[in-house]
């Protein structure tokens, strides 16, 4: 019997059984089920803004996913493959269903077979390789609705940061950027600006439903104070505290494994000290209103400076608030702190604010985290022979996670995936009107090889010691 066509778009209509994620039978169309499509290649915050603007509109947003071969025919090359890009959208807190190999132009069939009405996109255009609009049996069903698009990012400008070497997205201080302080143009323009920002940072930490309160963001000062950014909410009696960190650049499947799995290992420890037996989690809705998870994870980011100090170049290829809303939309995450330092020492542990939140007033002596967690291997290796988590280990909460299936994915990686295809992003960017690509690819690759003799000079001579 053949396959079932959609006559306006020509995708196959799954049978039952087939369609790529449950449900397989059609389930009914509901005014606040959501449907959003799109590649969300290596994920940055301009995807995560779309979900939660999208998000608002309804109680669930189904996230459609198209395949590498059908981006490639209608786009160009994906730098992320369709698994890695499938982990990012299902971290994404605003996301309830993510379905892989969605049709590149939008099919209603499918949206009706998943239950949602109408279909959610940026104000900005989406064409398939013929140059026609990807939404256009969508609008002619009068089934569109349009959020705004986040200004300022997109996977062209981050191909071309890497292409071209540039370090102008650097934020040297961004409490100072948020307050206006820092930043091209005129004062009037930079107060502005900052506010925007961190009305983005509030906006990306509400709760799943895109509106209440959700997670807590701090930004660590230069006199090692915690300035708060978002209140949100804090941890909850009985929760242990674990911590992470890292500089989560281009924020792809290797951070988002890390974190999950820093969840599932929490889960696991849950499960053993009977977190989710039937009376605790009785008890814990009688005496809070909700039941919640066994572990509260706060995850510092470190800043541009110290991110270029370790790995040099033009690393960071994210800016700090770039990187910041990457984590701060994790669904994996409680707690966020820009400015981390690369070290986190025991004084820096005992002061983080759900620490000192947790901390009984007739304790004699200062609370550190359940646990600190960290790979086994070094995504931002150190320039001395300082272990970072020499105090972690020294007070026995230091865990080494094991090895997961995306263990090296991280933004070197990401960034030699694109030089190794040169050519092919080349001509993307050409088509995109950015200059120079060319150039700037050479000229990273002549920058590489200079770090990489640094770096073998500095551990001859540390090994000559």
């Amino acid at each position: 019997m053949p396959p079932k066509i959609d006559p306006e778009v020509g995708c196959e209509i799954p049978e039952p059984g087939n369609w790529p994620v449950d449900p397989q039978e059609d389930v009914a169309i509901a005014e606040d089920r959501l449907w959003i499509d799109g590649c969300f290649d290596f994920f940055h915050h301009g995807h995560a803004g779309v979900m939660l603007q999208s998000r608002r509109l309804g109680t669930e947003l189904v996230v459609g996913l198209h395949s590498d071969e059908e981006i490639r025919a209608n786009k160009g090359p994906t730098v992320m493959s369709l698994k890695e890009r499938v982990s990012a959208v299902e971290a994404c807190r605003f996301s309830t269903k993510c379905v892989p190999h969605a049709p590149y132009v939008t099919s209603l069939p499918w949206i009706s077979h998943y239950g949602c009405k109408y279909v959610t996109h940026g104000d900005d255009i989406t064409s398939d390789a013929s140059g026609e609009d990807c939404y256009r049996f969508v609008k002619k069903a009068g089934r569109m609705k349009i959020v705004p698009r986040t200004p300022g990012i997109s996977t062209t400008d981050l191909v071309g940061r890497m292409l071209l070497c540039t370090k102008e997205h650097f934020i040297r201080s961004l409490v100072d950027t948020l307050r206006g302080r820092e930043g091209a143009g005129g004062e009037g323009e930079k107060v502005e600006r900052g506010q925007r920002m961190a009305d983005r940072i509030s906006e990306y930490a509400a709760a799943p439903d895109g509106v209440d309160s959700g997670i807590q963001v701090y930004s660590l000062n230069g006199d090692s104070t915690f300035m708060p950014m978002v209140h949100g909410l804090g941890p909850k009696p009985d929760q242990r505290i674990v911590y992470v960190d890292g500089g989560f650049d281009l924020f792809s499947s290797g951070h988002i494994a890390f974190l999950k799995l820093v969840t599932t290992i929490e889960e696991k420890n849950g499960r053993e000290r009977g977190w989710y037996s039937d009376e605790a989690r009785t008890k814990r809705t009688r005496d809070h209103g909700e039941d919640y998870s066994p572990a509260f994870v706060i995850a510092g980011i470190h800043s541009d400076e110290v991110i270029n100090h370790h790995k040099g170049l033009n690393y960071p290829i994210m800016n700090i608030f770039e990187r910041g809303l990457c984590v701060v939309q994790c669904r994996y995450v409680h707690q966020v702190v820009f400015g981390a330092p690369y070290a986190p020492v025991k004084a820096y542990l005992e002061s983080l604010p759900a620490v000192k939140a947790t901390t009984s007033t007739a304790s004699q002596h200062p609370r550190l985290p359940d646990a600190v967690y960290h790979g086994p291997t070094s995504y931002m290796p150190a320039t001395s022979s300082e272990d970072p988590y020499a105090d972690a280990k020294a007070t026995g909460i230091f865990v080494e996670t094991p090895e997961h299936e995306f263990q090296d994915v991280n933004a070197a990686q990401i960034v030699q995936r694109i030089l190794d295809r040169r050519g092919e992003y080349e001509e993307r960017q050409r088509k995109k009107g950015v200059k120079g690509v060319g150039e700037g690819a050479l000229r990273r690759r002549e920058m590489e090889d200079e770090a990489a003799l640094e770096k073998e000079r500095r551990e001859w001579k540390s090994g000559a010691q």
